[in-house]
């Protein structure tokens, strides 16, 4: 039995996700621990995501911080479960992404890998994306080969779509290669713009978008950025999608009322989840959502409406927990680096090749 653990904090910036997983060799997912992500560390690391004053020592002391609140949830989750460090064989830590331009050569997740491993007594496997990058390719998304080891054995075509800050889909079909891409922002704008108008930090159940009405004009103007018309393999990031490029188009239209501002960018989501996976996938039986958007019940019913013929469900339904997912997948990572496995998937990010993917710190 080899037991591996996964730190994932995504660009919801909402906490950190901590999972345990058994890999022998079927992925099981044994115990998991979240810690919510302190006010002040949040925000440092929201501000970190745009150019400013003194980056490079705040972004290390913002990384010392996250570093000490990963180590603090991995010796809860070691102490839930009775083990010692010397049982996980590794940690795969995504870090926290600050920039993510593959375009030019670079993404940065910050996460301070050597810190986890002395504070931990476990060896640490970091900083996914860069050979990818390196490689040619997108960095992104890296869950479309775990996706596939997770749900691959079901027949027929299926596409699992996470929405955590941005949405992205792998799409597996029965004899050919898994395929997968960003298709856009998922809940990084209607928690940006919840935050902004209400001081809440995310919008429960989607009932504040339920609770206005589409407006067509700015959802044209939204839905006008080029990323959208782009073919794969493509990924995108708050580099792209943030409150400045929602308030350039609001400021060119007349006025909105928030709610309405709310169930636009919630049909922004929606739809360009739904364009992107009929162009790449015309029929899919099975639509398996994980990630936060899974909890948020005005999308799912949008989705599923938006595709009459397909099962849209949460992984759930599947057995797996949609809040555990990525967190697993970083997890089954770190497995993959220390056997040499290539887990990046040049169909998916546009890499010249497969390529084993990660940095190890030993214990």
């Amino acid at each position: 039995m080899a037991l591996y653990m996964g730190v994932m904090s995504g660009t919801s910036l909402d906490g950190l996700d901590i999972a345990l997983i058994e890999q022998s060799p079927a992925i099981k997912l044994i115990a998991t621990h979240y810690i919510p992500m302190p006010d002040t560390l949040r925000t440092e690391l929201l501000a970190l995501c745009a150019s400013g004053p003194d980056e490079i020592a705040r972004s290390a002391i913002a990384q010392q911080n996250w570093v000490n609140l990963a180590a603090q949830g991995i010796h809860a989750l070691l102490d839930q479960q009775n083990l010692k460090p010397q049982d996980i064989r590794a940690i795969g830590s995504h870090g926290q992404t600050i920039r993510h331009e593959p375009a030019r050569g670079f993404t940065v997740q910050i996460g301070n890998p050597a810190l986890l491993t002395e504070l931990t007594g476990i060896t640490v496997v970091s900083d996914f994306r860069s050979r990818d990058v390196a490689a040619g390719g997108q960095g992104a998304p890296l869950v479309p080969a775990f996706h596939e080891a997770l749900f691959g054995e079901h027949t027929g075509n299926r596409a699992v779509l996470n929405v955590g800050g941005f949405s992205n889909l792998s799409l597996i079909e029965t004899g050919k290669p898994v395929a997968g891409f960003d298709c856009g922002p998922g809940n990084v704008l209607l928690d940006a713009w919840i935050h902004q108008q209400r001081g809440e930090h995310f919008d429960r159940n989607g009932q504040w978008a339920a609770s206005g009405k589409v407006e067509p004009a700015l959802l044209n103007a939204l839905l006008s950025d080029p990323f959208f018309v782009a073919t794969g393999p493509k990924s995108t990031g708050r580099e792209v999608f943030n409150l400045e490029w929602l308030h350039q188009h609001l400021g060119r239209l007349p006025r909105f009322e928030p709610q309405d501002v709310q169930a636009t960018l919630l049909e922004l989501t929606a739809l360009t989840i739904i364009e992107a996976l009929q162009a790449a996938q015309p029929q899919t039986g099975t639509l398996l959502v994980c990630g936060g958007g899974a909890h948020n019940g005005t999308l799912m019913n949008r989705l599923a409406a938006l595709l009459p013929s397909t099962q849209v469900s949460s992984t759930a339904a599947y057995g797996v927990d949609p809040d555990w997912v990525e967190a697993m997948a970083f997890a089954w990572l770190a497995h993959c680096c220390l056997k040499g496995i290539a887990a990046n998937r040049p169909s998916v990010t546009g890499a010249r090749g497969l390529r084993v993917l990660g940095a190890i710190y030993p214990a």
